[in-house]
């Protein structure tokens, strides 16, 4: 699917998501070494080329007004603790905070890619079956082009992780590091 994509990508055209990729969640990922080392690459790819560069934070709500579902689970008390410091955001990045699985829910997102005239949106981070899945699916029933970056994103559930690239792949580009590398 790829090939039949790449004529769309245009450098100006995209943005970097690095989808919380924060001390709490880094720490119980299956492949801590090669998501690390992947996702450095890319940042540095990412900021020499030019391209925007989001950071999704997870920031949870205050206890009161948390959803019923998240406090059953436990999920509400969650600590993620900041960006870890091997990929920490610079000046001339963005963070952005979010308390749902969707980096358009609650947020200025989607207006800030439209203000920019982004259309393709690179996905790194964790978790993949959860809100990098759930992000790129957003982002594609917006009208936007999400690309997974295989190998930089992660979970700590690795057959949950493998089941949600699998899907991924059947609806939009699932690309390498190496591929993202020589894009631009």
């Amino acid at each position: 699917m790829f090939q039949n994509v790449q004529s769309l990508i245009k450098k100006e055209k995209s943005a970097l998501v690095v989808w919380d990729v924060q001390e709490a969640l880094v720490s119980s990922i299956f492949n801590r070494e090669e998501f690390i080392g992947n996702l450095v690459k890319i940042i540095g790819k990412t900021r020499t080329s030019g391209i925007p560069l989001f950071y999704s934070k997870i920031t949870p709500l205050p206890e009161k007004f948390e959803s019923p579902l998240r406090k059953i689970s436990g999920f509400g008390k969650f600590e993620p603790g900041d960006v870890v410091k091997e990929v920490y955001p610079e000046k001339g990045d963005t963070v952005i905070n979010k308390n749902t699985a969707s980096f358009f829910i609650g947020t200025n997102f989607e207006l800030m890619l439209r203000n920019a005239g982004i259309n393709t949106i690179f996905f790194t981070g964790i978790a993949t079956e959860m809100g990098v899945e759930t992000s790129a699916r957003h982002a594609q029933n917006l009208g936007f082009i999400p690309v997974i970056i295989q190998d930089a994103v992660s979970s700590r559930d690795r057959e949950a992780h493998e089941r949600s690239l699998k899907n991924l792949a059947r609806m939009m580009p699932v690309i390498s590091t190496s591929e993202y590398m020589n894009m631009f």
